[in-house]
């Protein structure tokens, strides 16, 4: 199957998924603002959240596919059945249940201890830290649902099966706007905020059963059948185990940056993560798409070359992939910038949500999309270490970014609130990318050749032009934004079309866009020539 249609399935569900959190956002701002309760539901759904892509999404995955699709189709002359793997489904299945349920049971008994680790500036708030810990608790079992859901979600990838996993997390939006409304509603005239985030909380939790009710239907379907049965460490579920541990010290390292980013965000003034949450859900809607689908298609394409003795390939092959990622966050991130008043004012203002926080969070989007394009070209420059097999230097690398953010926000974040945080955030980033950088070059693996350094270079040009007609744009129209919605979807409108047609055209005259590298992109069945061979698929 090609390599090119898993990741288009992957990356229009996810943006499917993406146009449904924004919407849940929107009608979150609206309903709640940036207030008390706002913070509390921010924070409860920020940990179960955390635990998920830590344990589940990330390390689990990434140690469970392989062995799970060693079992179905075998390796090495070792052949595979559907025995095998069913057999190791089961063992993984009847161990993993009980360690969630034995995590989530202690985390929600010591509730209030995180809590505090995490936000003791809460306690100076009458009822936010017993709000936070009671929302905490009921959102809690999401992360045992949601982890179950990450393993039938690898095994059904395993069978090529991808659209069920990315079809999930549309179930979670749907529910947590059904819940928003819902809240809503039944608050009345009492203007109670809490009454919508306990109901919020509740859909959380509930969106996590309903999307493990519809990944077992469909785990049914593809013909697996799996049982609970009383847990056994079998050499084969200890190797699991043994896998997850490097792998969970790798995506801790990130996920330990997130908290210490909400940890720094909680000691500032009320709402201040709850804006930081909002505009971090701007900032990740390019990067969840072009990020993560140009690092899952290179990998493989990376790996074969490299293990071929083909360096130069290798060194092409990256360096394409890298005038991709330029190209399509450079203006993303620019056009975020410079409209960031513009999209905050006319997607969230109203309601609870007033002018004074759509303000704020503009700025908060400025700090953070200053780190996009390295978000995105971290996630280009990773495949150089892992397709070499080395998964060391990139945990080093972020480690140091970890230590160097810490730092940072220490002297930032009491100097310019929550903006210096986001830009505390964007430069530890810019700071992971130029390491990762330096010692690929370094090690001769990968370097800037001329002729990628001329393309990124009219690609700035064409960012500059198009930042141009925006920056003109934006304060014309600056009082429709926040008008009636018919003339915030004109103005968005205007600015969208104009932005994208200024960058094309510009892109055009200065040469920044490279027409054949381009066609691959939309080719679906390349000829296996080197000439040809450049990206985006494999058989």
């Amino acid at each position: 199957m090609s390599l090119l249609r898993n990741v288009g399935t992957i990356g229009g569900l996810t943006a499917v998924s993406r146009v449904f959190g924004f919407a849940r956002d929107i009608l979150l701002a609206r309903v709640l603002g940036a207030g008390m309760a706002a913070d509390a539901f921010q924070l409860a759904f920020t940990l179960p959240n955390t635990f998920r892509r830590l344990f589940a999404e990330g390390a689990f995955s990434v140690a469970f596919v392989p062995l799970y699709s060693r079992a179905l189709h075998g390796r090495d002359g070792e052949p595979g059945s559907e025995e095998a793997a069913e057999k190791f489904a089961d063992d993984v299945l009847s161990v993993f249940v009980w360690v969630l349920f034995a995590f989530s049971g202690i985390c929600m008994v010591f509730m209030p201890a995180i809590v505090w680790a995490l936000a003791s500036e809460y306690g100076d708030v009458p009822g936010k830290f017993e709000l936070s810990v009671f929302l905490s608790r009921v959102t809690f079992p999401y992360l045992f649902f949601i982890s179950l859901v990450a393993m039938l979600s690898g095994l059904l990838n395993a069978r090529s099966r991808f659209g069920p996993g990315a079809v999930a997390p549309v179930l979670l939006n749907i529910f947590l706007i059904s819940g928003i409304l819902l809240g809503d509603h039944w608050r009345g005239t009492s203007g109670d905020d809490v009454v919508v985030v306990q109901v919020l909380a509740a859909a959380v939790s509930l969106s996590g059963f309903a999307q493990l009710l519809y990944l077992a239907w469909e785990t049914r379907r593809a013909g697996v059948k799996l049982k609970v049965q009383l847990p056994r460490v079998t050499p084969e579920v200890k190797r699991l185990g043994l896998l997850i541990l490097p792998a969970t010290f790798g995506a801790g390292i990130y996920q330990i940056s997130q908290l210490v980013d909400t940890f720094f965000a909680t000691s500032l003034p009320q709402g201040s993560l709850t804006l930081l949450k909002l505009a971090d859900r701007l900032n990740q809607m390019p990067l969840g798409i072009v990020g993560i689908a140009l690092g899952t298609a290179i990998l493989p394409m990376l790996s074969r070359h490299i293990h071929t003795g083909d360096q130069a390939e290798a060194q092409r092959l990256q360096g394409n992939a890298f005038e991709i990622a330029t190209l399509l966050t450079l203006p993303a991130a620019a056009a975020l910038a410079v409209c960031a008043p513009a999209f905050c004012t006319a997607f969230f203002v109203g309601g609870k949500f007033t002018a004074t926080d759509g303000a704020l969070m503009a700025q908060i989007v400025v700090a953070l999309v200053a780190g996009l394009p390295a978000y995105v070209i971290v996630k280009v420059l990773n495949p150089g270490f892992f397709a070499r097999e080395d998964t060391r230097t990139p945990v080093w690398t972020a480690l140091a970014s970890l230590i160097f953010n810490v730092a940072l926000n220490l002297y930032v974040v009491n100097r310019f609130g929550i903006v210096g945080l986001a830009a505390a955030t964007a430069a530890s980033a810019s700071l992971n990318c130029v390491l990762l950088y330096i010692i690929l070059h370094r090690r001769g693996w990968f370097h800037f050749t001329p002729k990628l350094i001329s393309r990124v270079a009219r690609q700035l040009l064409a960012t500059g032009a198009m930042t141009g007609v925006l920056w003109y744009l934006v304060p014309l129209m600056a009082e429709r934004y926040g008008a009636s919605l018919i003339e915030r979807v004109w103005s968005l409108g205007v600015l969208v079309a104009a932005g994208g047609a200024m960058f094309f055209a510009a892109a055009f005259v200065f040469g920044a866009l490279d027409k054949d590298l381009l066609a691959q992109l939309r080719r679906r069945k390349p000829a296996r020539t080197k000439a040809d061979d450049k990206i985006l698929e494999v058989e």
